[in-house]
């Protein structure tokens, strides 16, 4: 199973207590709360270690003195202690939920939020399902880690170092015959804490696998029946479900061995110690009220030590996804700075794919100092992951689209042409020379600038689970009219939306599958239309379409290029008859530009794609 995550850090390699403290900033918000909730919960804690004293009173007073009432007066003491602690522990668990829900939905906002900012190249290296199970799983396990596992290795430790004080008061030689499994099982448990991280972190990595099949068979399940791929799908589940289930199994055998030791260990000590406590009693060096106090606090100590190990396993859970909600904190988000008009906080810059908002047919909110179209001057491209010796997907683009023009982008499949339209907009940036717009370099303007400017419909026309008008008016940010709506839609030949159940209230569904691939594609290409845009990126915009609805929308568009600047990915002969001009793209450079009919008299490669050759 290829991998589908970055790469991690070895767990073994990190402290889990500096791990954890970069939870610190959205804790320190509720730090007051959470202070208040472990100081309540050591006191109730405490309180549980004074049923051993009055026990004591009872056993070497009413009970020796066969005093009935002194019996139920000490009884009811009891019974009030118990309420208290109860009480007390209740208050404690009031105290943390709600601040503990809102740490929680904040490290999510911050999540979705940054995966917003992140460049087009994260997206491309991560697969969605480990991206989920960092924001669902692990954040789930933080919240956990912060209510219990945080709370009571303060509490149970506090309570741990009060009872050996209270049992070395009682009587200091057994005292330290329960203290003599300590320094073992420290040792013990820093053997397994590493191993445990390791395999922690590794079934981690393995749901967010395993939820990525899921999500791709639920979203591709089309393509599965189609295909009777289901038996192929459901075998790649189950391989990886048995993997995972392997490593929870090794899990499981690793915290068997800590419970192993650190219940094993406390209850000889407990064991010894009675022995030795009864030999005292009777030689009459010890009172029987003392030892019964003595056992009773041993044994209040029982779960506090026993969960230890409990409390340290999830600590390691909770700092592997503390590691592995930064590792995607950590990415570097998309910078907007720059000189234009669009320059300002990275938060604003946050929904990356949807231009800035801008009245419907409103004018630029500064005029282009240079009606200078689009120009590409020597760019090239590669991506960030490649190999240092692979060639550029790019190289040496030199092409200039003149204000007002449409140009035609045609190659064969692999020669760059998605790629290329997708650095007008800045989704993936250029690593060498510039792309100006009106002569103002893109690199220089800001990316909320560059897309205010720049309206793109792509290739796989992606809906969002909203209504259609909500869908389309994404691309004039969400405040167009009606009349926006309306003119958008006559554009792209999509009347078809009038006649939903809601009309352009209609709900398309997750995907807009419940739409055809042509209805979604003429959307997608209202979408970008809508807000009027300067200059305008289609990447193959007809390609779903029949012939009849191709030749209405070619009719339309050709009203909308006529006021715009657009550079078009074409693959078929009635595209191109849109553009003004041509450019053919070979081998990711540029090696012919001209009219149609000129290309197809003078170049055998650009005839021979438009006679139906190999495109892409």
């Amino acid at each position: 199973m290829p991998t589908t995550h970055a790469p991690a850090k070895e767990p073994g390699g990190r402290s889990a207590v500096r791990t954890l403290t970069r939870l610190w900033p959205y804790v320190r918000p509720v730090r007051t709360r959470l202070f208040s909730a472990a100081l309540v919960a050591i006191v109730a804690s405490c309180t549980g270690l004074v049923f051993p004293l009055v026990l004591k009173w009872m056993v070497d007073g009413p009970v020796a003195d066969r005093d009935t009432g002194g019996v139920w007066l000490g009884a009811l003491l009891l019974l009030v202690l118990g309420i208290v602690e109860a009480l007390l522990f209740g208050f404690r668990r009031w105290l943390v939920a709600r601040p503990l829900a809102g740490v929680e939905a904040a490290m999510r906002a911050d999540l979705f939020r940054h995966l917003q900012r992140v460049p087009v190249a994260f997206h491309d290296r991560w697969a969605s399902g480990q991206l989920l199970s960092r924001g669902t799983t692990d954040l789930m396990l933080l919240r956990m880690f912060l209510a219990f596992p945080l709370t009571f290795l303060v509490v149970n430790g506090a309570t741990i170092v009060v009872g050996m004080v209270i049992l070395l008061a009682q009587e200091w030689t057994l005292g330290l015959v329960l203290l003599a499994p300590v320094l073992p099982m420290v040792g013990f448990l820093a053997f397994f804490e590493g191993r445990y991280a390791a395999v922690a972190r590794r079934a981690q990595d393995q749901v967010g696998d395993l939820t990525t099949v899921v999500e791709e068979s639920v979203l591709g399940i089309r393509i599965i029946k189609g295909f009777g791929r289901h038996r192929s799908q459901a075998r790649a589940f189950r391989e990886l479900s048995r993997t995972l289930r392997g490593t929870e199994l090794v899990k499981a055998r690793l915290l068997a061995a800590i419970y192993g030791v650190i219940m094993t260990l406390p209850e000889l000590a407990i064991g010894a110690a009675l022995v030795l406590g009864s030999v005292q009693v009777a030689d009459g060096g010890l009172s029987t009220g003392t030892l019964v106090a003595f056992l009773s606090t041993a044994l209040a100590l029982r779960w506090p030590v026993e969960s230890i190990g409990f409390l340290l396993a999830m600590s390691q859970e909770a700092a592997t996804a503390t590691e592995r909600y930064f590792e995607v904190l950590d990415a570097e988000p998309e910078t907007d700075a720059g000189t234009g008009a669009g320059t300002g906080a990275v938060g604003e810059a946050a929904v990356a794919s949807v231009p800035a908002p801008r009245r419907s047919g409103a004018p630029p909110a500064t005029a282009p100092a240079l009606a200078d179209g689009i120009r590409f001057d020597a760019v090239e491209f590669r991506y960030p992951d490649a190999p240092d010796d692979a060639p550029p997907v790019l190289s040496r683009i030199d092409l200039h689209i003149r204000t007002g023009e449409t140009m035609a982008l045609v190659g064969a499949t692999g020669s760059g042409k998605t790629t290329l339209t997708a650095l007008v907009p800045r989704l993936h940036e250029v690593t060498g020379g510039r792309i100006t717009l009106d002569g103002e370099d893109i690199a220089t303007l800001g990316r909320t600038r560059v897309r205010a400017l720049v309206s793109m419909a792509f290739e796989e026309p992606t809906l969002f689970s909203a209504s259609v008008g909500e869908n389309v008016l994404m691309g004039d940010g969400g405040n167009g009219g009606e009349g926006a709506l309306d003119r958008a839609l006559a554009v792209a030949q999509a009347e078809f939306v009038h006649a939903l159940p809601q009309g352009a209230d209609t709900q398309v569904g997750e995907q807009g599958l419940s739409l055809s691939g042509g209805q979604r594609q003429r959307l997608a290409l209202a979408r970008a239309v809508v807000g009027r845009p300067r200059f305008l990126v289609l990447d193959d915009p007809l390609s779903a379409l029949d012939v009849h609805t191709e030749a209405l929308v070619e009719a339309a568009l050709r009203r909308v290029l006529k006021d715009t600047t657009a550079l078009v990915v074409a693959h078929r002969p009635s595209t191109v008859l849109l553009a003004d001009r041509v450019a053919l793209l070979s081998g990711g450079r540029v090696t012919a530009v001209g009219t149609h009919h000129e290309l197809l008299r003078e170049n055998a490669e650009y005839a021979w794609l438009m006679s139906g050759g190999t495109e892409g």
